[in-house]
């Protein structure tokens, strides 16, 4: 296994960046990349496990009946922000790739893939780097490409943002190659809501985690118990938004970055929006990115798809 690491004091940094920002506008938020430190990313398996939260358990169905189709021709595959090798492995043994690539802020993560998969013939070539910032860093291409961003990730990414990543992914892309777009569908709004609401309450701690986040990494001292949960579909968007908010009057220090922050009572951060699609948004957002629409795999309710695209 080869391992290329683009991180190091970068992420701490990013991390530092983002809370300064966040935290000192009119509307308090944070970027939802920052909720997968180790224990985050034990409770996001969790929520997936969790009876309201259907789009891992359908797009997995999607990916094992498809699978081949979604495969076919392709030598290699580049799986942004991997994480586990679930996905991977579907995808790997229904096709004919011998090289598995994946892209993760972890490295932990990323050499675990390498013993995770040690029983396909596979070489894994693993980039430990943002997704956002470390494209440009891939290996060369030994093939036909796949580039995979699963799990409905790119809904958490605004709508101009959401169109400039999907035109750096289309960068990556030679005639012949394709992207391969989990994407979450528009539906019944009930459906939606108790998806962020868990009965459980593990999508609630998830939440709180970014605060603990923050108070390991940079010396804050937020009250975790100091904020609830709050998730919502917005109907006019048509995303989810999820926010913490204050149960109290509170000033809070982060150490690292020299900075107080107030809350009010009732104030709200939102740490995260999920945005929720349809056939026409997907094949709107590809074409803003220069990219095409070739075919879009979805389980028989309709609930989530996996879309295939190439360059236009």
């Amino acid at each position: 296994m080869t391992v290329d690491v683009h991180l190091a004091a970068g992420q701490e940094r990013s991390l530092a960046d983002d809370v300064h920002d966040g935290l000192t506008r009119p509307f308090k938020e944070l970027p939802p990349k920052h909720f997968y430190d180790a224990h985050g990313s034990e409770l996001f398996d969790l929520i997936c496990e969790q009876p309201e939260y259907y789009p891992t358990r359908t797009e997995l169905r999607i990916l094992r009946t498809r699978g081949a189709e979604l495969m076919e021709g392709v030598d290699e595959l580049v799986e942004l922000g991997s994480g586990a090798t679930t996905k991977a492995r579907i995808l790997l043994e229904a096709g004919q790739a011998a090289r598995y690539i994946p892209v993760d802020v972890s490295e932990t993560v990323v050499r675990a893939a390498a013993d995770e998969l040690a029983d396909l013939d596979v070489d894994v070539h693993g980039v430990v780097g943002d997704i956002e910032r470390h494209l440009d860093r891939l290996p060369a291409p030994s093939g036909r490409r796949a580039v995979a961003f699963l799990g409905g990730t790119i809904g958490n990414f605004p709508p101009g943002s959401r169109r400039r990543f999907l035109r750096l992914i289309g960068s990556l892309l030679a005639p012949g190659d394709r992207l391969l777009l989990g994407t979450d569908l528009v539906k019944d709004p009930a459906i939606i809501e108790a998806a962020y609401n868990d009965a459980a309450g593990v999508t609630a701690e998830f939440n709180r985690n970014v605060l603990a986040v923050v108070n390991r990494e940079l010396g804050g001292d937020f009250d975790l118990g100091a904020f609830e949960h709050v998730a919502f579909f917005d109907r006019r968007r048509e995303w989810v938004e999820m926010r913490l908010r204050a149960l109290e009057p509170q000033v809070v220090t982060i150490g690292a970055l020299g900075l107080e922050v107030d809350f009010a009572h009732r104030e709200e951060l939102r740490t995260e929006i999920s945005a929720k699609f349809t056939s026409e948004r997907i094949a709107a957002d590809l074409a803003a990115a220069g990219l095409t629409l070739r075919k879009l795999a979805t389980d028989p309710r309709g609930w989530f798809a996996v879309t295939v695209a190439e360059r236009a």
